[in-house]
C-alpha cells in the first residue's frame, strides 16, 4: 500500500473545506446585510456566494459528471473571476 494520498481524494478534500469556509463567509455576509441593509454586504455575500458555487460546480462537473477536468476548471474559473468582480464592486460602493 502506498504511503501516498491519491490526488482525487485531496482534491475532494479541499473543494469541501472551500464549500465549507465559502458556505460560511457568504451566510456571515448574508447575516450582516440582513441586519444593516447594506447594499455593499449584500453584493458581499453575492460575490462570495457565487465564488464558491463556481469551485462546487468546477468539482462536480469533474468528479461526478465525468466531464473533463478542463470544463471543470473553465466553469470554476469563470464563476469565480465573476464573484471577484462582485467582491470588487462590493468594496466601492458607498450605499
Amino acid at each position: 500500500m502506498s504511503p501516498h494520498v491519491p490526488t482525487t481524494t485531496l482534491i475532494l478534500g479541499f473543494k469541501t473545506v472551500t464549500l465549507v469556509l465559502g458556505g460560511l463567509i457568504t451566510l456571515l455576509a448574508y447575516r450582516s446585510y440582513n441586519r444593516t441593509g447594506s447594499r455593499a454586504l449584500g453584493a458581499l455575500a453575492v460575490g462570495f456566494g457565487i465564488i464558491t458555487l463556481g469551485s462546487f460546480l468546477g468539482g462536480v462537473v469533474d468528479q461526478l459528471l465525468d466531464a473533463g477536468f478542463q470544463l471543470g476548471l473553465l466553469i470554476e474559473s469563470g464563476l469565480v473571476a465573476v464573484g471577484f468582480a462582485v467582491v470588487v464592486y462590493s468594496l466601492y460602493t458607498d450605499k
